[in-house]
């Protein structure tokens, strides 16, 4: 049988590893075995972040809309049923930034759930 030397692939792995680790604190961007366990953090954090960033948009969007309902007469709760009975499709987000960037056009979209 031939030997099979698996220095290439080794230190290809080790330079991914360390370039995704570039910037990290002391030996982390150092040592690979260190660097590793600092990458694989990383990326659960990432995994975790990318789901919390959805959930505190929602919020922001929910508590934008709040604010800008109330000034005209109706709480968030009131407008969300409304706008499902009257069957408008425009969602949160689009709302919210009707709400701050358009403050006319949402007043319109008020008044024909009112």
């Amino acid at each position: 049988m031939v030997r099979v030397k698996s220095g290439i692939q080794t230190k290809r792995r080790h330079k991914k590893v360390l370039k995704m680790a570039k910037g990290y604190w002391m030996t982390r961007h150092k040592q690979f075995r260190k660097a590793k366990e600092a990458v694989l953090h990383a990326g659960e954090y990432a995994f975790v972040g990318r789901k919390q960033k959805k959930r505190e948009f929602r919020k922001l969007w929910i508590i934008r809309l709040n604010a800008a309902v109330r000034n005209l007469g109706l709480t968030y709760s009131q407008f969300i049923q409304k706008l499902t009975a009257k069957k408008i499709g425009l969602d949160r987000k689009i709302l919210a930034k009707l709400a701050v960037d358009h403050p006319k056009v949402f007043e319109k979209v008020v008044e024909k759930v009112k």
